[in-house]
């Protein structure tokens, strides 16, 4: 007994039209020398009855074309906070939801604890974070957590978590802490 093909990440997109017509074209296909099939190529093609050679209508009419579903789109990166929001911090007038301190912790450590706290928050509904990294006063250029978090946050990996962030005002912690504005998850409204 056989396992079905698994289905790729294209074939989710394809109409039953689309993956009959693709398995009609590559049905004779074969691989280059020296390589082998894939799992998911191995499964023989269904064979429609080809029409006879010199018979009136021997030329299927084409079908319609299928609609096109729509992929979400990928996040955009992260831009700058705006001005209005960043004023409306500092007076107070927009809360902050939820707050990290990677005082004290290593690079992978904070890393993995910026990206688990996002995640944690998004889930949490909360709209605006603000992550503490310290200045750093050891070196003339900062500390490296301060100077890796917005390279962490602008990260592909971040663009689903972060709409955008930016130096924090002096009451929250200013040069040693960033403002994180959190995007809302998909599908939520």
């Amino acid at each position: 007994m056989t396992e079905p093909p698994r289905e790729s990440r294209r074939s989710r997109f394809l109409s039953r039209e689309e993956i009959e017509l693709w398995n009609k074209v590559t049905a004779d296909v074969r691989p280059a020398r020296g390589r082998r099939r894939r799992a998911s190529e191995e499964q023989p093609a269904e064979k429609s009855p080809e029409p006879k050679k010199g018979s009136a209508g021997a030329a299927a009419p084409a079908p319609p074309p299928a609609e096109k579903k729509s992929r979400p789109r990928p996040a955009a990166p992260p831009a700058e906070i705006d001005h209005r929001t960043r004023t409306k911090l500092r007076r107070g007038r927009l809360e902050v939801d939820a707050k990290l301190d990677l005082h004290g912790l290593r690079q992978a450590e904070a890393q993995m604890a910026l990206y688990d706290f996002l995640r944690r928050a998004q889930a949490a509904g909360a709209r605006m974070a603000i992550v503490v990294t310290g200045k750093g006063v050891r070196s003339e250029e900062g500390g490296v957590l301060r100077r890796l978090a917005p390279l962490w946050l602008s990260a592909p990996a971040m663009r689903d978590l972060v709409v955008g962030f930016g130096e924090a005002a002096h009451n929250h912690g200013g040069e040693g802490a960033l403002y994180v504005q959190i995007r809302r998850p998909r599908g939520a409204k």
